[in-house]
């Protein structure tokens, strides 16, 4: 198992991942993407480094990605923000009263979060959008796990897709809270209840779920508003 860094406070730890070269394939893609960006953004700098998390320390609300996006997070340095994936979560996160904006286009854009935390699962962007195994395992052993420790007042975490359902499970699971027998299954709206903690499912924001209303705005709205209430009933 890795092991994590020793840090006192997110910001610490924050600054810790952006320097993090554990996963070599990883490693590799985030900056070959870099250097042969889509004619769109060929006159953007990327950042090309593992993401932090990113919103307010005191969140009671955690979001659950599973990893950036190649020229989403990993060209911007945000999670989430860059793409249209990131249209659709922000634009939820203002309505439900977490975010001032509902778009995120760069780190300098001015957007801030209240009682709400965006991070993920895998911090690198992966090779087709799909970690390994042992890509998935190192990051959340070596950062989400303390990253939700630092986090002291999470009280609900809404996973976007079965990779970050599954990736929560995990690393809740090694801070001492056993997943619940049988597993909970992930669906759009599933809930369970483990250690201290409320998981809470929604389809993943990305163009695939979009575009063919697999996701609709409705339907993300609504997770919101439940991810609100098992908040304030849980805090």
């Amino acid at each position: 198992m890795p092991t994590p860094p020793r840090t006192d406070s997110l910001a610490e730890l924050n600054d810790a991942v952006t320097t993090c070269r554990r996963c070599p394939r990883l490693v590799a893609w985030r900056e070959e993407v870099a250097t042969d960006p889509p004619r769109r953004y060929r006159e953007d700098g990327y950042w090309a480094r593992p993401l932090p998390g990113f919103g307010d320390p005191r969140a009671r609300l955690v979001v659950v990605g599973l990893a950036p996006a190649a020229h989403g997070g990993n060209r911007t340095g945000r999670m989430f923000t860059g793409d249209r994936s990131g249209d659709w979560l922000y634009g939820a996160l203002h309505r439900a009263g977490y975010a001032n904006q509902g778009t995120s286009e760069h780190l300098d854009d001015g957007l801030r979060l209240r009682d709400a935390y965006v991070t993920a699962v895998v911090r690198c962007a992966p090779p087709a959008n799909k970690p390994t195994p042992a890509e998935r395992d190192t990051c959340l052993e070596t950062w989400l796990v303390p990253e939700l420790e630092l986090l002291g007042s999470a009280r609900v975490l809404l996973a976007l897709g079965s990779f970050a359902w599954d990736g929560a499970l995990r690393a809740l699971r090694g801070m001492g809270h056993p997943t619940p027998r049988p597993r909970p299954v992930f669906a759009h709206g599933a809930e369970a209840e483990v250690g201290p903690y409320l998981l809470l499912g929604s389809y993943h924001v990305s163009q695939q779920n979009t575009f063919t209303g697999k996701l609709t705005r409705e339907m993300l709205d609504a997770v919101f508003a439940r991810g609100r209430d098992l908040a304030g009933a849980a805090g």
